[in-house]
C-alpha cells in the first residue's frame, strides 16, 4: 500500500490504479486523444472518471519523436482553460499536470492540479525540483537521457535495467533533498530506449520494488506495441493490455492509460490472478 499527499488531500493506493491521459494539444501521437476543445477535453474526463480512473492527467506539449517545443507560455495557454474547467467540473478528481516547466507546474497546482508529472525527472528545468517541494504535490519522476531534441535518440545501455534503477537511486535522493515527501516512479517507456529496452525493462519491473515507490507504467499505444505487431496506434488496444497485464504482474502501481475501462479491466482481473 502507499499513500500520497496531494496538497492536503490523501490518495491512498491499495491495488493499482489508473491515471487517464487527457492531451490538450493537436499533435499527439495518437490522434484520437487530442482534445479539439475544452468541451472535448470535459467529455472525456467525466468518461474516464466514470470508468475508473483515479487521475487525470493533463498535458499540452506533446512528447512524441520530432514534436516541436512550444514553450512555457504557450503550453500554459492551452491548459489553463482546460485545467480550470475539469477541476470546477470534477472537484474530488485528483488532477495531474504533465509538464517539465516548473512555471507550467505551478501555475498548474494554483488552478486545482495536486500532482506534478515531468518527463524530465528535473533535468529540463533546474527549478523543478524545488518547485515542486513548495507545492507540496507528489512528483512523477520519469527516466530520459537527452534534451528535448534528443531524448528520442536509441541509447546505449551495459545492463538497462541496472543503468535506469542507478538513475532513481540518485534522482529520488535529490528529490527528498529538496524536500519532495512523496516520489512515483516511471523507467520511461519509449524514451531513449529501443522496443527491445523497453521489452527488458517489463520483464525486470519487479527489480525497483526495492526503491519502495509507486511504479507508473506508460506503455499505452507506444510503438513499441504498434512497431511490433506491424500495426498502427489506432490498432494498438489489444496489445496495451498486454502489457499492462505483464507490468501488473510485475509490480506495476499506476497504470497511465489512453483507455481506462480495459486497463481497469485488467487490473481487476490481475488481482483476481493473485
Amino acid at each position: 500500500m502507499f499513500t500520497l499527499n496531494c496538497c492536503g488531500r490523501l490518495l491512498v493506493i491499495e491495488r493499482p490504479i489508473v491515471m487517464g491521459i487527457i492531451n490538450a494539444t493537436p499533435d499527439s501521437f495518437y490522434e484520437s486523444s487530442r482534445m479539439a476543445g475544452v468541451d472535448d477535453a470535459l467529455h472525456k474526463a467525466e468518461q474516464m472518471l466514470r470508468e475508473g480512473a483515479t487521475i487525470l492527467d493533463i498535458g499540452a506539449q506533446s512528447t512524441r519523436p520530432g514534436a516541436k517545443q512550444v514553450g512555457a507560455a504557450e503550453e500554459w495557454k492551452r491548459l489553463l482553460p482546460v485545467v480550470d474547467a475539469i477541476s470546477k467540473e470534477f472537484p474530488q478528481a485528483y488532477l495531474s499536470i504533465d509538464t517539465y516547466h516548473s512555471e507550467v507546474a505551478r501555475y498548474g497546482a494554483a488552478h486545482g492540479a495536486s500532482i506534478i508529472n515531468d518527463i524530465s525527472g528535473g533535468s529540463f528545468d533546474k527549478d523543478m525540483l524545488a518547485t515542486v517541494a513548495a507545492l507540496r504535490t507528489p512528483y512523477v519522476c520519469m527516466h530520459i537521457k537527452g534534451t528535448e531534441s534528443t531524448m528520442h535518440e536509441k541509447s546505449v545501455y551495459g545492463n538497462i535495467t541496472t543503468e535506469v534503477l542507478d538513475y532513481f537511486i540518485g534522482k529520488t535522493e535529490s528529490c527528498k533533498q529538496a524536500g519532495i515527501t512523496d516520489i512515483i516512479i516511471d523507467p520511461g517507456f519509449g524514451f531513449s530506449k529501443t522496443s527491445a529496452q523497453n521489452f527488458e525493462l517489463i520483464r525486470n519491473l519487479n527489480s525497483f520494488s526495492m526503491l519502495a515507490k509507486p511504479l507508473l507504467l506508460g506503455v499505452s499505444r507506444k510503438s513499441t506495441i504498434y512497431k511490433t505487431l506491424g500495426i498502427t496506434a489506432e490498432e494498438s488496444l489489444n496489445g496495451t493490455t498486454v502489457l499492462h497485464t505483464a507490468g501488473l504482474l510485475k509490480g506495476a502501481t499506476i497504470l497511465r492509460v489512453h483507455d481506462v475501462k480495459e486497463a481497469m479491466q485488467a487490473i481487476e482481473l490481475v488481482c483476481c490472478v493473485r
